[in-house]
């Protein structure tokens, strides 16, 4: 559990003095924090396939180490054979170290294994907050590519307490998520 704290640690000692010298922060409260990340699968193909949700269920929470819930449909949607309540998606929601642990694996291990991966979008929401989309599940190294039977995409979100673009991005980048870099001068 050391490597648990170790991005908690350096957001404290390090990433806190750096934004408040970028931003002209007056006091440490100002800094913006990382409250949560929430990773989302969408499985619209689970209307066919009731498996297909408990086999995402158990990859999420093996990839999260945090028992992962589906989500089901709001209403009915006959073209899509889609009827209220049905399981159609998995999510997870991650907070303090679990949510730091899960973020320094994805950085250092799952990003660099997506093939010809040149960075991640920069595209915040306009609130500070991030979303990567993810193609495949087994970029994560806890996934054993034997058994999987549906290569199966995922939403990771980022969501922090900066109030602009600029400070949530600036945050994420001191984490070490790999943005591309836009700017060629």
């Amino acid at each position: 559990m050391a490597s648990t704290t170790s991005l908690k640690t350096d957001y404290k000692e390090r990433i806190v003095a750096s934004l408040m010298k970028e931003f002209n922060y007056t006091t440490p409260m100002q800094v913006p924090v990382l409250e949560k990340i929430v990773i989302n699968q969408g499985l619209g193909i689970a209307v066919a396939d009731k498996k297909i949700i408990e086999t995402a269920i158990n990859e999420l929470t093996i990839i999260s180490g945090q028992k992962a819930v589906s989500t089901v449909s709001k209403k009915d949607i006959s073209n899509f054979k889609l009827r209220k309540k049905m399981p159609i998606g998995v999510r997870v929601t991650l907070r303090h170290n679990k949510m730091y642990e899960f973020l320094e694996r994805l950085v250092r291990v799952a990003l660099p294994r997506i093939r010809d991966f040149k960075g991640i979008e920069s595209k915040l929401d306009g609130r500070g907050n991030y979303t990567l989309g993810i193609q495949e599940q087994i970029i994560f190294p806890e996934i054993n590519i034997d058994n999987i039977t549906k290569i199966l995409g995922m939403n990771i979100t980022f969501v922090t307490s900066a109030k602009t673009d600029e400070e949530g991005y600036a945050l994420l980048k001191e984490f070490g998520l790999p943005f591309k870099n836009i700017k060629k001068d």
